[in-house]
């Protein structure tokens, strides 16, 4: 089993980074593959509703000069995912949200390929929006057919600077704690 975690932060090695990183290193003790995505800051197009993906099922986006389409395979070709995101004026990054629509409209129209694998959001903030980043980002998954896997708290980490995400306790709580409940589900899925 694998578990691609996508992080839309254009911080490589920032909050969000970490935050995915400890739910992965959970999946990884308990047998599951995980593959850290870099999303953000990648020069990524947003959707323009050309109708390509509905109109020729090929599991495509008709934009091709991105790396769109290498992220749609790999979400695809895995059995979860989670899509992680710093808050930028209280919502996800433009990468996310890239990736969020484009995702969504090409696995959508071409016959729910992301039925049933678990997903989960996860958010680092300095201090508000995580809420709202939070659920725009399970709205792919609950659009897409997707269970969505929870914590003890939602999955945020609170960090202001780029190394504050070890200073919030019940943030890396949360994280391993995420990482163990997706290994479960996933084992459950696969029963």
């Amino acid at each position: 089993m694998k578990v691609i975690a996508f992080n839309g932060s254009p911080h490589k090695r920032g909050n969000t980074y970490h935050s995915l990183s400890l739910a992965c290193g959970e999946l990884n003790a308990r047998g599951i593959e995980t593959e850290i995505v870099q999303v953000g800051g990648k020069p990524l197009r947003g959707c323009i509703d050309c109708g390509h993906c509905k109109n020729i099922p090929d599991r495509r986006c008709s934009i091709a000069t991105d790396e769109m389409n290498d992220f749609i395979t790999k979400a695809i070709e895995a059995d979860g995912i989670l899509i992680g995101s710093p808050v930028y004026f209280a919502n996800m990054t433009p990468e996310t949200k890239c990736l969020i629509d484009r995702l969504g409209r090409v696995t959508r129209n071409n016959g729910f390929l992301l039925k049933n694998k678990p997903g989960a959001a996860v958010v680092a903030a300095r201090r508000s929006g995580e809420t709202f980043t939070f659920a725009s980002i399970n709205y792919l998954f609950q659009a897409s057919q997707m269970p969505i896997v929870t914590s003890s708290h939602w999955n945020f980490m609170m960090a202001n600077g780029q190394d504050d995400w070890e200073q919030d306790a019940e943030g890396l709580e949360t994280m391993k704690l995420l990482g163990e409940n997706m290994a479960w589900m996933l084992k459950r899925l696969a029963d």
